[in-house]
């Protein structure tokens, strides 16, 4: 079980690594390819929408395959397109390879969420999934200032790093996971999308996905370019700003680990609400800071309430229908990496037309208070198991 355990960690890990491995490079790529800073944007975006439009075929037509084959064919084409990046001459051979990581990447990560009920006892489901979605706190904690770091040398070091450590992964898959294949269950030959009636016809979940959408859209817009912002700002090296990133992603470790205990206490409705506004201010005051430090500071308690809301997000999300969790979780996941698109595009265009990271500190607050009304008004927070009742409503 613990082989399992860190094997499904590994893959959170590297595939995290790798959605936001470029952010820290954005300020050198600009340069490499005379790029302009409104278009600087997709090449983190370009990962997102490959994972944005794909998940949403992945999910359903995988509950009709073997899930260790999916996972594994899935890491190597992961694995190879990353490479692919370190290789790139231009910003469209990057889009289109990052493209493809993120199509890769859309067939692999929800097998290891689809996974995790086929692989352990439901007492042990809980602590399980919580050791992997701190696989990819972790990745932001470690594995992208990595990343930065490696770009020291030459920018291409990082894909080829993470690449390789994708690879060896898959191998990792190949040997120990067992074969999952599919049970035999009349939904899973029902035509893809019709899967997702249940939740389109749901007010509570068109509202909560909306929330949802709203979450990821301005906290991702604002992490696109922490980087490019840093480096403007406080004149930091690439180098410096994998230090930096390091200590923020520290603060995602806390919130991940820290998150249950502050639910506890608060409970969800309090946690979410509290939560957002004090990140909303962050938002706002980030562009005023007057040094690292304090820019870290925030920032790092930014961070830190991600960490204990995205899980309590995605623990809401998945209880709105039990019987199709594949397909919330697959849709869940669509629309992050959608949200991550627009939000670092919209990002890369605020930046680059008002000159600094104050339009995009508004962005994001604006997209967080959407999302705290959005949650409110779907009432998921105080309905924490869906009904027959709440979707016919």
């Amino acid at each position: 079980m613990i082989k399992l355990t860190i094997l499904l960690f590994l893959i959170m890990f590297v595939i995290g690594t790798d959605t936001f491995l470029i952010s820290p490079l954005i300020p050198t790529l600009q340069k490499l390819f005379d790029i302009p800073t409104e278009y600087a944007g997709w090449m983190v975006g370009a990962y997102a929408l490959g994972y944005a439009i794909f998940a949403l075929l992945a999910g359903p037509l995988s509950d009709g395959w073997n899930r260790k084959k999916v996972m594994f064919l899935g890491m190597v084409c992961f694995s190879v397109s990353t490479i692919l990046c370190g290789f790139a001459t231009g910003f469209w051979t990057m889009f289109l390879f990052r493209f493809l990581a993120g199509v890769s990447a859309a067939f692999t990560a929800p097998q290891v969420w689809a996974s995790i009920p086929a692989l352990f006892p439901a007492a042990k489901t809980a602590k399980v999934s919580g050791i992997v979605m701190a696989g990819l706190a972790a990745s932001q904690a470690f594995g992208i200032p990595i990343g930065g770091l490696l770009a020291v040398n030459h920018w291409s070091y990082p894909f080829f790093t993470i690449g390789a450590c994708s690879l060896l992964v898959a191998i990792f898959i190949l040997y120990a996971l067992p074969e999952m294949k599919p049970k035999q269950d009349p939904r899973t030959r029902l035509p893809i999308f019709k899967r997702y009636v249940p939740l389109l016809t749901s007010r509570i979940a068109r509202r909560s996905f909306l929330a949802h959408f709203l979450f990821q859209c301005g906290f991702f817009a604002a992490f696109s370019f922490i980087g490019r912002w840093m480096t403007d700002r406080f004149h930091l090296s690439v180098d410096q700003v994998g230090y930096v990133m390091f200590f923020l992603g520290l603060g995602n470790i806390v919130g991940s680990f820290s998150g249950p205990y502050v639910i506890k206490i608060l409970n969800r409705f309090n946690t979410m609400v509290v939560s957002i506004l004090v990140s909303i201010a962050c938002f706002i005051a980030l562009s005023h800071l007057p040094s690292v430090a304090l820019f870290e500071g925030v920032y790092f308690f930014i961070f830190a309430t991600m960490g204990i809301v995205f899980p309590l997000i995605m623990g809401m999300l998945n209880s709105l229908d039990p019987t199709i969790r594949g397909t919330i979780s697959s849709l869940a996941n669509s629309i992050m990496y959608a949200a991550t698109a627009l939000g670092s595009w919209f990002a890369g265009l605020v930046y680059a037309t008002f000159n600094g990271f104050s339009a995009v500190g508004i962005f994001a607050a604006i997209c967080f208070a959407g999302s705290l009304c959005s949650f409110i008004a779907s009432g998921i927070l105080t309905n924490h198991v869906k009904t027959k009742k709440d979707y016919a409503s």
